[in-house]
């Protein structure tokens, strides 16, 4: 079937109207107001408060509205550090211990009343005041782990503010400090080379003390009102339909840059150098959580680009290729390796999959070798991804040869393991008991699109072929999650995508100090949080990933988590958006997008 007749078909079952923006020469000096970037979310978002946010469309949505320090050079693979809002690169010293950054003058925050009606400048307090968000309990970061028992003074502060519920956001910390109006310092107990990469990230950008304390909710989260010094700022926004962004007009003086070296960058570039950022005045989003629409709505002209799901793939590539049909129309495929994980992770809360005694490991042993992970990729990716060996994704800092431990795809040893601890059929209906007689059901979590759907088909038919009962509980992704945070989620699979190019956040997910945030397993080893510890004092090399090999050996022992796969990214864009080049880490960057229909 050609690659029309496919989109004809989908047109069947979904129609989506474009607006088409009016051709008009945009000014050279400032965001053409006229010209909308349409872009399209699979999932919905959580909210935009910067510190507590820890899904990728609710990020991409604060790196459009907020300002980090630091940020990549648009243009260089790989990837290169350069200022931001910070006046320079950080001065690190004392052994990695120590950052010194200044702050670039005259930044002002977008207008809002929580300023009184004055201009407000963005200073070194508003990176401390940031910062101390993540200790806040109540605020309950995904990004706590990479300061607690490592940053100076934060310890007693810390404990506090847990006793009490309420972190003193006036008591100085001496690890986060501002020296004066200008320059920040941040001071850690053991070297942490790599947190010069977190600099880059939303959750770091700064946010101003008194917006968050004009419009905080309970949780001292601040998710429906963000603002920041970025880009663009929110206009409108319809919970899980439609954001809408509008160019931020006291944004500062930033133009598109020049084009680096890779073959290519000149034409992404070609006449955009030294425009005024941002390009485009409005970003549109829709959130469209079924696969087909979403590549409808691209095919029409309704979206300028849109990462193609796994499911579609075949429908617009040949291998890694785009088709010649969409090629001649003047399409663009961007494809690259994503630094993602796919994986499944077991409560290890639960009565029935969680707990460290040998019967309940052999329990989640054996689902971890009854799911066909290569026959997902097959099936469910169309080849779009390749199967995990370790937890940090190929091409980033801590992914080597020496780490990977490969559970085999193996039924017949399931089974064996699950007969050798007790689980077997006891009542003959083909499903097994737990040791003691009772029923044996395993609960995933699952959103309700289509490729979740076909995801549980191939779940049933794996625990099916062990005598494994296994049921899904529906709902959407953000109501998922906050189950999963509650500690209430048996299973469920799960993406983590990286910002930042060191791949030692994907071991600080299992560290126990992380459990309601980023261990969604809920995992609680000793062994493994010490290993983890003298492992982020390290930088990258042959030493740390040895003890990235003994933490890959205990996931694999414990199996709180099964590994899935590295999945392949495939970007569609129109060839009316121009200067379009993704980032592997920072996976849109708006703000350089022009629209010229």
């Amino acid at each position: 079937m050609s690659v029309t007749a496919t989109f004809a078909r989908l047109a069947v079952a979904f129609a989506i109207t474009c607006v088409v923006a009016a051709s008009v020469t945009p000014d050279a000096q400032a965001a053409d107001t006229r010209k909308t970037l349409h872009v399209a979310f699979p999932v919905a978002e959580s909210g935009f408060d910067p510190q507590a946010l820890s899904d990728t469309y609710s990020d991409a949505v604060c790196l459009g509205i907020f300002d980090p320090l630091y940020r990549y050079d648009y243009f260089a693979r790989p990837v290169v550090l350069q200022p931001n809002t910070a006046d320079g690169l950080p001065e690190i010293t004392e052994g990695g211990r120590t950052y010194t950054i200044r702050v670039k003058r005259g930044i002002h925050f977008a207008p809002d009343p929580a300023f009184g009606g004055k201009r407000r400048e963005l200073t070194a307090h508003d990176y401390v005041y940031s910062i101390k968000r993540v200790f806040d309990p109540k605020v309950r970061s995904y990004w706590l782990n990479l300061f607690e028992r490592t940053l100076v003074g934060l310890e007693p502060v810390l404990e506090r503010a847990r006793k009490t519920g309420r972190l003193d956001y006036d008591e100085p910390i001496e690890g986060v400090q501002a020296l004066d109006r200008y320059t920040l310092r941040i001071r850690f107990k053991e070297p942490a080379y790599d947190f010069k990469w977190w600099l880059t990230t939303s959750n770091f950008a700064a946010v101003a003390r008194e917006v968050v304390e004009k419009y905080q909710d309970e949780s001292h989260r601040v998710m429906e009102h963000p603002v920041g010094t970025g880009p663009y700022r929110l206009k409108s926004w319809t919970r899980g339909q439609r954001i809408v962004l509008e160019a931020n007009p006291d944004f500062r003086s930033e133009t598109y840059p020049a084009p680096g070296r890779d073959p290519g960058d000149a034409a992404i570039a070609n006449g955009l150098t030294g425009r005024r950022l941002p390009l485009t005045g409005t970003i549109d989003i829709a959130i469209i959580e079924e696969s087909q629409p979403r590549l409808l709505a691209f095919d029409r002209g309704a979206l300028d680009y849109v990462s193609v799901p796994a499911s579609l793939a075949p429908t617009v590539l040949d291998g890694d290729k785009l088709k010649p049909a969409l090629a001649q129309r003047g399409i663009v495929l961007h494809r690259q390796a994503e630094p993602s994980l796919a994986f499944f992770f077991f409560n290890m809360d639960d009565p029935l999959v969680g707990g460290y005694e040998p019967s309940k490991i052999a329990l989640r042993r054996a689902i971890s070798l009854a799911y066909d992970g290569e026959g997902a990729i097959r099936q469910l990716s169309n080849g779009q991804a390749v199967p995990a060996d370790q937890p940090v994704p190929p091409g980033m800092f801590g992914h080597a040869p020496s780490v990977a431990i490969k559970t085999p795809f193996d039924p017949a040893a399931a089974r064996a393991l699950l007969d050798r601890f007790g689980y077997k059929d006891r009542d003959g209906d083909g499903y097994r008991e737990t040791p003691d007689g009772k029923p044996l059901t395993i609960e995933k979590g699952s959103t309700t699109d289509a490729t979740a759907r076909a995801s549980d088909e191939l779940w049933k038919r794996n625990m099916d072929a062990i005598g494994i009962r296994i049921t899904f509980v529906k709902n959407k992704w953000p109501e998922l999650n906050k189950m999963t945070e509650a500690g209430q989620m048996m299973m469920w699979g799960l993406g983590w995508v990286s910002g930042v190019p060191d791949g030692d956040a994907f071991y600080s997910y299992l560290v126990s100090r992380n459990i309601g945030t980023s261990n969604d397993a809920r995992l609680r080893l000793p062994e493994y949080d010490r290993l983890y510890d003298r492992a982020h004092a390290l930088q990258d090399g042959p030493e740390r990933n040895a003890l990235f090999r003994k933490m890959n050996e205990l996931i694999a022992n414990y199996a709180p988590w099964i590994l899935a796969d590295y999945p392949y990214r495939n970007d569609l864009a129109q060839p009316w958006l121009k200067g379009f080049k993704p980032n592997p880490f920072q996976r849109w960057q708006w703000a350089y997008y022009a629209v010229e229909k």
